[in-house]
C-alpha cells in the first residue's frame, strides 16, 4: 500500500511540473519546508515514546536472542521480536512472557528455560509449554513472589516485628512469606540504600531505625532536606540535626565517642557484654550525595589557618564506618547514586556489606552489586526492593509504616538509658573498665546537649580539641596519681566550668529573643508548647524557666519555617506571668 501511495504522489507531481512548473516548483518549496519540520518532529516524538522499548530490545531481548540460537536450533539472523514476545515490565508480579518455539521441537526444555531465566534474571518463575498445533510456545510466569503489600497495621506482620531479635530489624518479606533482616551485630553494621525517585528511601530507614530506638537505641537522623523523618520529632533518644553546621558537628561528636567505644572494647575483652560498651547508637544520613558537598563548604567556610584540608566531620564519617560491629556504631545511609566519589572513595562503600536498591538502573546494579550477575530488572512496584547480603539478592517487599506507627513503635520501647556527658569526668582506660563494671548507668548522651551539658556548637579549632579526647585515652593510665594534683585537676575542672558558664549562659526565653536571630518571643513561646524538639529547661530562676542558650541557638538553626505561627496569648504559663511581674 505504501509503494503504491508513493508511486501515486510522484506521479502526481510530475503531471502538475509538466503543466505549471512555475507553480508547481514554489509549493515543493514551501511546503518541503513544512513537511520537513512535520517530520522532525514526529521524528523525536517517536524517538521519546519508542526509548524504553529501544532499551528493552538492547539490554535484554537481543541477548536472550543470542543465548536461544544455539538451544532452539534457530538461524542467528531470526528477527528477535518475530517469536520473543517479552513485556516492558516482565519483571512485575503479573507479567507474562511469550517465546514461539519452532515446529520441529528438536530442543531440549532444560536448555531453553535455564537461557531464559539466566539471560532476564528471573527467580520464582514456571513454565507452561504448549507443542500442538501450527503455533506452540512457551509462557513463563512468577510463581513464588513476595507479598503484594506488607503493612505494619497487619496483626501477623506486628508479631513478626516484636519476634525479631533486638540487633535484626524485620526489612520485609520475600516469596513464601519469609522474613527479610539483617543482624547488624553478626552480618553487616552499616546499611547502604540506593532508589530512584519515588523508590521509598526514607521509608525503608523509617522502618529499620524505629525498631532499633523501640529497643533503646539513640537515634541521630542527619537531614540536609530537613523533613525525610518528621516522625522523629520530640522522640527520646532522637537527636534531630538540618543545619549543616549541626550535621558537622554531630559528626565529629559522634566520631569521637567512636573512639572512645574502641577504646573501651579493648580493655574490655572479647566476652564483655556489648551493653558495657554503651547503648547503640543508629545514625541515619539522607542524601548523602548533596551532604557531603555541603559538609566540603561548611569546612572550607569555617576552617582556620593550619586546619587540615578535609572536612574533620567527613574524616569522623569513614572512622565510623571502618570501625565495625563492636562500637555498636550503625550508618544507615541514603544516595540516590552511591558512587564512590559521593560516598568519599571506593574503600568507604565497601563497608556496607547490606545493600538496598530500590528503582534501579541497570548500571547503578553494576556499580554497586557486581557479584550479583545477571542483575534483576527493577520494578514499579510500590515497596518492592532487592536487599543483598552476602552476595545473594533477595526481592523484598518492604515493611511500610506509617509516620504515626513508626513514631509510636519507638516511643513504646525500652526505657531511655541514663547519660553521661562525653567531655566531663572522663576517666582513664583502666578506671573506667572499673567503673564500667560497677555502674551499669555509664553511658554517652549525644543529644540536645551537644558535647557537654555546656558546650554549643563545635567550631573551628574546637574540633580537634573534641577529636582529641579519644586519642587521649591511648596514653598508659596504668600509673596512680598523687592526691595533690588531683585536687589540683579538680580546682581546674571548677574553673574551666565556670568559664564555660560564661559562655553559654541561661537565658530565659525575653532574653533569648534578643539574642536570636529571626525569633520573636511569640514564637519562642509557640515552639515551648508546640514543638517536641523544642529544648528542656536547664534551670529556674523563680518561677521561670532558663534554658542554655547553645540549646536554643541549636534549636533556631534546626526549627522549621512552617511552624512560624502565631501565638495564643492564654497558652503563657503561670510561671511567665509571675516573671513578667
Amino acid at each position: 500500500m505504501s509503494r503504491l501511495t508513493t508511486l501515486g504522489s510522484l506521479g502526481t507531481g510530475g503531471w502538475f511540473y509538466w503543466t505549471e512548473p512555475e507553480q508547481t516548483l514554489r509549493a515543493v518549496e514551501y511546503g518541503g519546508a513544512g513537511a520537513g519540520g512535520l517530520l522532525l518532529t514526529g521524528a523525536a516524538v517517536h524517538a521519546v515514546r519508542h526509548r524504553g522499548q529501544r532499551e528493552l530490545m538492547r539490554e535484554w531481548v537481543e541477548p536472550l536472542h543470542l543465548a536461544l540460537v544455539g538451544p532452539l536450533g534457530i538461524p542467528e539472523a531470526t528477527r528477535p521480536r518475530s517469536y520473543l514476545h517479552v513485556p516492558k515490565n516482565f519483571s512485575d508480579d503479573d507479567a507474562e512472557i511469550r517465546i514461539d518455539l519452532p515446529v520441529a521441537l528438536k530442543f531440549k526444555e532444560t536448555d531453553v528455560a535455564e537461557m531464559i531465566v539466566k539471560k532476564l534474571a528471573l527467580q520464582g518463575v514456571s513454565f507452561s509449554w504448549k507443542y500442538d498445533g501450527r503455533s506452540p510456545y512457551v509462557t513463563v510466569k512468577k510463581v513464588h513472589r513476595p507479598p503484594s503489600k506488607v503493612v505494619f497495621s497487619d496483626p501477623k506482620v506486628r508479631e513478626l516485628v516484636k519476634k525479631v531479635p533486638e540487633s535484626a530489624p524485620l526489612i520485609g518479606l520475600e516469596r513464601g512469606q519469609k522474613i527479610v533482616s539483617v543482624d547488624l551485630d553478626a552480618e553487616s553494621p552499616h546499611v547502604l540504600v540506593s532508589a530512584g525517585t519515588g523508590g521509598g528511601k526514607s521509608v525503608i530507614l523509617r522502618t529499620i531505625a524505629s525498631q532499633l530506638i523501640h529497643h533503646g537505641a539513640h537515634g541521630y537522623i542527619l537531614d540536609f532536606k530537613r523533613v525525610s523523618h518528621m516522625w522523629a520529632r520530640g522522640v527520646k533518644n532522637v537527636e534531630y540535626c538540618r543545619d549543616i553546621s549541626d550535621i558537622h558537628d554531630a559528626l565529629v561528636r559522634l566520631g569521637a565517642e567512636g573512639q572512645r567505644r574502641i577504646h573501651v572494647a579493648e580493655h574490655l575483652g572479647d566476652d564483655a557484654d556489648p551493653s558495657e560498651i554503651g547503648p547503640r547508637m543508629v545514625i541515619l544520613l539522607e542524601e548523602i550525595n548533596a551532604t557531603m558537598k555541603q559538609l566540603t563548604r561548611y569546612w572550607e567556610k569555617i576552617k582556620e589557618k593550619g586546619d587540615p584540608k578535609i572536612s574533620p566531620a567527613v574524616d569522623a564519617l569513614a572512622e565510623i564506618l571502618f570501625m565495625g560491629r563492636a562500637v555498636r556504631l550503625h550508618v544507615l545511609l541514603v544516595a540516590q547514586s552511591a558512587t564512590a566519589r559521593a560516598l568519599g572513595g571506593p574503600e568507604m562503600r565497601e563497608n556496607f556489606a547490606t545493600r538496598i536498591l530500590a528503582r534501579y538502573t541497570q548500571n547503578a546494579w553494576k556499580m554497586l552489586v557486581p557479584e550479583v550477575q545477571p542483575a534483576p530488572k527493577s520494578t514499579r512496584h510500590i515497596g518492592r526492593a532487592q536487599v543483598v547480603l552476602g552476595g545473594m539478592a533477595h526481592e523484598t517487599q518492604v515493611l511500610f509504616m506509617t509516620d504515626a506507627e513508626a513514631r509510636a513503635w519507638a516511643m513504646a520501647g525500652s526505657a531511655p538509658v541514663p547519660a553521661v556527658s562525653l567531655t566531663k569526668n572522663i576517666p582513664a582506660a583502666d578506671d573506667r573498665v572499673t567503673q564500667l563494671n560497677s555502674d551499669t548507668d555509664d553511658s554517652v548522651h549525644l543529644g540536645k546537649q551537644g558535647v557537654d551539658d555546656t558546650d554549643g556548637p563545635v567550631h573551628g579549632r574546637a574540633v580537634h580539641a573534641l577529636a582529641s579526647v579519644a586519642g587521649n585515652w591511648q596514653e598508659d593510665a596504668g600509673a596512680d596519681e598523687e592526691s595533690d594534683d588531683e585536687v589540683s585537676e579538680l580546682t581546674a575542672g571548677d574553673e574551666q566550668q565556670g568559664d564555660e558558664d560564661e559562655a553559654d549562659p541561661l537565658v530565659g526565653l525575653r532574653e533569648a529573643e534578643d539574642l536570636l536571630d529571626d525569633v520573636d518571643l511569640n514564637s519562642l513561646r509557640n515552639a515551648r508548647a508546640r514543638d517536641p524538639e523544642f529544648p528542656d529547661p536547664a534551670d529556674k530562676r523563680g518561677r521561670e524557666s532558663l534554658y542554655r542558650l547553645s540549646d536554643l541557638e541549636r534549636w533556631a538553626r534546626n526549627r522549621l519555617a512552617a511552624e512560624n505561627g502565631e501565638f495564643d496569648e492564654e497558652e503563657i504559663s503561670e510561671e511567665e506571668d509571675v516573671s513578667v511581674l
